[in-house]
């Protein structure tokens, strides 16, 4: 006979999911509603998460521009770039929540 195999539950999203929401019933009910500067705190990092890659994208840009002369062939594409890693920096923040 063969040994028993992890439990499938453990893989399903759906329980996950439900876990997930369960923990976080749990821990609004043991530490409660956050207070408005907690919250305004989670806005400003949420913003500097998603910013700051697109000012090293600028000023890498920018360098580059310079370097070879090129108007801003570089840093148009570096800025996009920028935000996209600062929008799925801010996606992980957010769902790690």
């Amino acid at each position: 006979m063969s040994a028993p195999g992890p439990n499938p539950g453990e893989r399903d999203p759906l329980v996950a999911s439900a876990r997930r929401k369960d923990e976080r019933r749990r821990r609004w009910k043991r530490e409660g509603e956050p207070s408005t500067a907690r919250r305004l705190a989670e806005i400003g990092v949420l913003g500097w998460v998603i910013v700051t890659p697109m000012l090293i994208g600028v000023f890498v840009g920018r360098w580059l521009d310079r370097t070879f002369a090129s108007g801003i062939f570089w840093t148009a594409p570096l800025l996009i770039v920028g935000l996209a890693v600062g929008a799925w920096s801010a996606w992980k923040w957010i769902n790690a929540q």
